[in-house]
């Protein structure tokens, strides 16, 4: 049995405005008391009880803090508002050993005053009636200064302590001697949106408490502030519910059956994340998705039978998650029998004092009869005053780790810049329709925290450039977006590097990767269709003449997953057709280089059948590389039979081997064939039309369009 030793610190139990949220805060100061330093504060945890089975894949819950000393804010993750940086650094003649020592003292104090009063001399916390340089969300808002005389942080709110404090711990450099300094800056920062958030579906998977944890914890300090649990589905209900024990028994799963959270460790978990300023909001998903319920209990929930269980059900979701404002009913892809239903589930879960939210498209609803509206798909759309969070085209479990980031970076929210009374903000949601066996599966197969980092960026600071579907997934054309991106990709491979060295972290520099491009060749529905420019791109250098446009990027999507929603870089494409991509590569050396290779992202949601022994994808894609051709893996899957039940194995790059390539010294060609046949297909019901091709490690390489550039 897999045991989860969950080490806590007690806690009483406060209201996360209250002192939870502090402790959250200073518990960045128990630092390893080897020479390490980092974001990611380590705690003290305490045992509780464990029904699991399922194996953790974190040995360690927290990652190596390295040192990086740099004087410069340019690596912060989200980007202040306003931010000055200037000459001369703070030393407060402290090592890791005493802020270590001194953090945990902390955490025995009971009010801001004890501690306040227990502070050292150059730490000046205050809290005052009024930030008036903040235009949203002034309670969460703070003020950071660093001069020579001290740290001075002002908020509003124990809320904005805490993100002020954050924003302190990525401006920490140590030095050789391990003690510990801070560049003098002046901050004046608030977040653009108030609901920041991520969402996993363990209804359908499952993810040990301790591995949540860790999600939170790491989250926070990237300014995070809600975690969605999607805790109930068809395939299991993973909440203990004590008056209907029959509901986690596992004769009522279909996947990892006896896998859910016991009460206790619901309580631990909730403790931990209100001491890190997340907010939890639990969904118990109504009328839909609710084949365990059904088995377990034998009713359907639109009878009277099914709500007189749920209510029971929510009188204990509600004294479980007591400091919650929210929960989620779902409603959503379920045909409603009874119109009285949802009306009487949303009046109960008020009355017991929650906020209800609701999936859009889902119920319709009336102004007034609905606290806040979840939109999901293109169809999700607003309802007068109505409060909304957006998951639109943020289902992450289609996105590849290149192409849908940069447009992700690139996106606001609902067009908006920044939030107002309708725009609450965005969660960033995770699906895995498909079995994933581990928790590092789907951290790594979802490009989790590449993606969270990006969205926290631009949840904080608010912004973008259009909306997702506007944008479409293409590199930025305009130089000024393009320095704002390329900016940002350095600062995510700088925290890649500093501090999640053991957490699946799938990215590698792209932007610098230009292609051309061909435009289409009609293959008459033969994908296999050999075209007289494909011997000329393989045997000849001399390729100016041939038409082409340029595409950038280390993912190239021709037709996204979700089509003519979201634009590639192939306008009105047609299914049956051939394009052609190449590009030069120049390396001062002969050396083999490793390269991420795919030409179909696997979505995590879709039950698609794995490429054919042989073939890199069921579209007949090749590669060569100075004319010799790169074969595919060996496929670990070799099903065909469609089913969500066999995990993806090594049909995404990032959960194989690299692909090998050997590069001569001086200029190499990289040629890629893309066909495609129908949209949709037996074996893949979302066809993609893409490829990717990233070299994740190479000495002094550059790119080039052509290769006549000189060295």
């Amino acid at each position: 049995m897999f045991k989860r030793f969950l080490k806590s610190i007690p806690l009483i139990k406060y209201r996360m405005h209250h002192l939870g949220i502090l402790l959250g805060f200073l518990l960045f100061n128990s630092f390893s008391q080897e020479k390490d330093s980092g974001i990611f504060e380590k705690s003290v945890l305490s045992e509780t009880p464990t029904n699991s089975s399922i194996v953790s894949i974190n040995p360690s819950p927290f990652p190596p803090n390295s040192i990086h000393c740099t004087t410069a804010t340019e690596n912060l993750i989200p980007q202040p508002q306003k931010i000055e940086l200037l000459e001369g650094e703070f030393f407060p003649a402290v090592n890791c050993d005493h802020l270590d020592l001194w953090g945990k003292s902390i955490l025995k104090k009971k009010s801001f005053r004890e501690i306040n009063e227990s502070r050292p001399s150059w730490l000046n916390l205050s809290i005052i009636p009024n930030l008036k340089f903040t235009p949203v969300n002034s309670e969460e808002a703070y003020s950071l200064e660093i001069n020579d005389s001290g740290i001075y942080i002002q908020a509003q709110s124990l809320k904005g302590i805490f993100y002020g404090w954050q924003t302190l711990k990525q401006l920490q450099k140590v030095q050789k001697d391990g003690t510990i300094s801070f560049p003098f800056v002046k901050i004046q920062d608030w977040p653009a949106f108030r609901i920041r958030g991520f969402m996993h579906d363990l209804g359908r998977s499952f993810i040990p408490i301790k591995e949540l944890k860790e999600q939170v914890q790491i989250l926070s300090a990237y300014k995070i502030n809600f975690f969605h649990w999607h805790l109930t589905e068809d395939i299991a209900w993973r909440l203990e519910i004590k008056a209907f024990p029959e509901l986690t028994h596992p004769s009522n799963m279909t996947r990892f059956p006896g896998l859910y959270y016991s009460q206790a460790e619901v309580r631990d978990f909730l403790d931990f994340a209100e001491m890190h300023g997340v907010q939890v909001i639990p969904e118990i998903d109504m009328p839909g998705h609710s084949a365990a319920f059904e088995r377990a209990l034998g009713v359907d929930m639109q009878t009277e039978e099914g709500i007189s269980a749920l209510k029971i059900i929510l009188e204990e979701v509600r004294e479980l998650f007591r400091n919650s404002d929210y929960i989620h009913l779902g409603t959503d892809e379920v045909k409603f029998t009874n119109l009285d239903f949802v009306p009487e589930m949303v009046a109960f879960a008020r009355d017991l004092g929650f906020k209800v939210i609701s999936w859009n498209p889902g119920w319709e609803y009336k102004e007034g009869e609905i606290d806040l509206l979840h939109l999901w798909s293109y169809r999700g759309k607003r309802l007068g005053t109505v409060p909304v969070v957006d998951s639109r085209f943020h289902y992450i479990n289609h996105f590849d780790p290149f192409a849908d980031l940069i447009s992700l970076f690139r996106s606001n929210v609902l067009g908006q810049n920044q939030g107002d009374s309708v725009v609450a903000g965005s969660i960033l949601a995770t699906w895995n329709d498909r079995s994933l066996p581990t928790s590092e599966s789907i951290l790594r197969e979802n490009n989790f925290y590449p993606l969270m980092l990006t969205f926290a960026e631009r949840l904080w600071k608010g912004g973008g450039y259009g909306y997702f579907n506007d944008l479409g997934v293409k590199y930025p054309q305009e130089k000024k977006e393009q320095e704002a991106w390329e900016i940002f990709e350095n600062k995510l491979l700088f925290h890649k590097t500093s501090y999640f060295s053991q957490y699946p972290f799938p990215y590698f520099k792209q932007s610098h990767q230009k292609w051309n491009i061909t435009f289409p060749f009609d293959n008459l529905g033969k994908l296999d269709s050999v075209f007289q420019i494909e011997k000329i791109l393989l045997e000849s250098d001399n390729l100016e003449t041939i038409p082409h446009f340029h595409a950038q990027g280390g993912t190239v999507y021709l037709r996204h997953v979700w089509g003519d929603l979201v634009p590639g870089y192939i306008t009105d494409p047609k299914p049956n057709s051939t394009v052609y991509a190449y590009a030069w590569i120049y390396s001062p050396i002969h050396q083999q280089v490793d390269a991420w290779i795919s030409f179909h992202d696997y979505s995590r949601s879709e039950k698609d059948l794995p490429p054919s022994k042989g073939k890199w994808d069921w579209n007949d894609s090749r590669i060569w590389v100075n004319g010799q051709e790169v074969l595919p893996p060996n496929w670990q899957n070799y099903h065909t039979i469609l089913d969500p039940e066999i995990p993806l194995t090594n049909e995404n790059f990032q959960s194989r081997n690299p692909t090998e390539i050997q590069l001569q010294e001086g200029w190499n060609k990289v040629v890629l064939k893309l066909p495609i046949g129908k949209f949709s297909t037996p074996e893949i019901r979302l066809n993609k039309w893409m490829f990717s091709f990233v070299l994740i490690h190479g000495e002094n390489l550059e790119w080039s369009l052509n290769n006549e550039r000189k060295k």
